[in-house]
């Protein structure tokens, strides 16, 4: 995928964004979907540095605490969106370029990003994003390839009825609940963390309003955490087992238990490797060269009349529905 083309729009997917932010430089961290906000599966996931929400948006909402404007700004790293189709990775990037937990390391070329923009103000760090090669680079190798055919549907007017989706992330910083939306003037704070009190629990509510703007069995949003490296916290905890005061057997059952964890992270890795490979590879030439075979045996017409005809039929069953 070619840098000229800018930002392409690329899938929603946590293999997806555990092997950009690792192509970036990144250790120490994996990205995992949720499914529920139950508490047993963020207990499952610790520790957790910071949640992306997706969701589709449906206007402009007054945001869920006051905008941070005072000397708080200076610690927190916040980047306006100027950019389009790159909203989940900026998300992402703001839970890193936040994350002061020992387990991460975000590597040379974002480390010297951050220090690059730190002084500059909201719009001038989206500007930098945007125009970051690197970054932009690593991205764009994430979309779905057409070297083909290059699609410009930036004179396309946008139809009332076409979905935009958003992304923002949920922090923790120092002892307080932060939401990063690019969207907005700056960081919101969303309130104090109780003490002793898990900060996914304090931000719970907020994603819960979120979801309950839609209407019931509407399925418009998608909640990932940018969590610790599983393998290396099961590794860890491996190396502890050795010197706990257990009983062989408790010690034998515990371990075995751990050796899985390991190999189903193992292989969820390798799941992602191929899955990305082939989000990646160009298939274009492999069907111009079937629909070339198609037409020279004198099937491609027909197929398309019946592909057709079947379009047609399916329309009219849905405008019969209404």
């Amino acid at each position: 995928m070619s840098d000229s083309v800018g930002w392409c729009l690329i899938e929603s997917d946590p293999g997806v964004f555990t092997e950009l932010i690792r192509e970036l430089g990144v250790t120490g961290a994996q990205v995992e979907e949720l499914w529920t906000l139950d508490s047993s599966l963020f207990d499952a996931i610790k520790p957790v540095h910071g949640l992306i929400f997706l969701f589709r948006w449906i206007g402009e909402d007054q945001p869920d605490g006051p905008i941070v404007r005072d000397s708080r700004i200076e610690k927190l790293f916040f980047a306006k969106q100027v950019i389009n189709n790159a909203c989940a990775t900026q998300a992402i990037l703001s839970v890193l370029f936040n994350c002061r937990h020992p387990d991460i390391d975000i590597g040379t070329t974002l480390s010297e990003f951050k220090e690059f923009s730190q002084k500059f103000d909201a719009n001038m760090k989206g500007l930098a994003l945007s125009n970051s090669q690197k970054i932009r680079s690593v991205h764009n190798s994430f979309g779905r390839s057409n070297s083909i055919f290059e699609f410009d549907d930036t004179a396309k007017p946008k139809s009332k009825d076409d979905e935009a989706y958003h992304f923002v992330a949920i922090v923790p910083i120092e002892g307080r609940l932060y939401e990063l939306d690019g969207l907005k003037e700056g960081p919101i704070d969303l309130g104090l963390i109780k003490p002793n009190t898990d900060w996914v629990e304090a931000a719970k509510p907020f994603i819960e309003k979120r979801i309950n703007k839609y209407k019931e069995g509407e399925v418009h949003f998608n909640l990932m955490a940018v969590v610790s490296d599983r393998k290396l916290i099961l590794e860890q905890r491996l190396l502890s087992l050795k010197t706990e005061e257990l009983d062989e057997a408790t010690k034998n059952i515990e371990e075995s238990n751990i050796r899985m964890k390991i190999a189903d992270e193992e292989d969820k890795m390798k799941r992602y490797k191929i899955e990305n490979a082939r989000r990646k590879h160009n298939y274009l030439p492999l069907i111009v060269e079937i629909l070339k075979l198609l037409a020279k045996d004198g099937k491609l017409v027909p197929l398309y009349e019946r592909a057709k005809a079947k379009t047609l039929e399916k329309e009219k069953q849905k405008v019969g529905k209404v």
